[in-house]
C-alpha cells in the first residue's frame, strides 16, 4: 500500500499542497519531491500561521520528514479517486 501512495505522490511534482505536520504546524509549497519513505521536500514555502512561527517565514525550501507528517492536503483538481480506488482494490487482491 505504500508503494500506492508514493507513486501517487509523485504525479503531484510541482503542485501545490499542504501539509499538517503532528506538532500542529501547517505549511504550504509546492511539492518538488518525494521519496519512498513519504519524506517531502517543499519548495516556495509558507506558513499558515506566520505570526504564531515567526521564523518561518525566512525559510523558502523545507525537508519533512514522513513520520512527522499528520496530513497533507492536495489539490482536487488532482486527484482521480476512481484511479486510486482502482489501484487499491488491485493492490488488495493481489495479497
Amino acid at each position: 500500500m505504500l508503494f500506492l501512495f508514493y507513486s501517487f505522490f509523485k504525479t503531484l511534482v510541482g503542485h501545490e499542497i499542504i501539509v499538517e505536520l503532528k506538532n500542529d504546524i501547517c505549511v504550504t509549497g509546492k511539492l518538488h519531491s518525494v521519496d519512498q519513505f513519504l519524506n517531502i521536500k517543499l519548495i516556495e514555502v509558507c506558513v499558515s500561521d506566520p505570526e504564531k512561527y515567526p521564523y518561518m517565514n525566512y525559510i523558502s525550501e523545507s525537508f519533512i520528514r514522513g513520520s512527522v507528517v499528520r496530513y497533507v492536503q492536495l489539490p482536487v483538481n488532482c486527484v482521480d479517486t476512481q484511479l486510486l480506488q482502482d489501484a487499491a482494490r488491485k493492490e488488495i487482491t493481489i495479497r
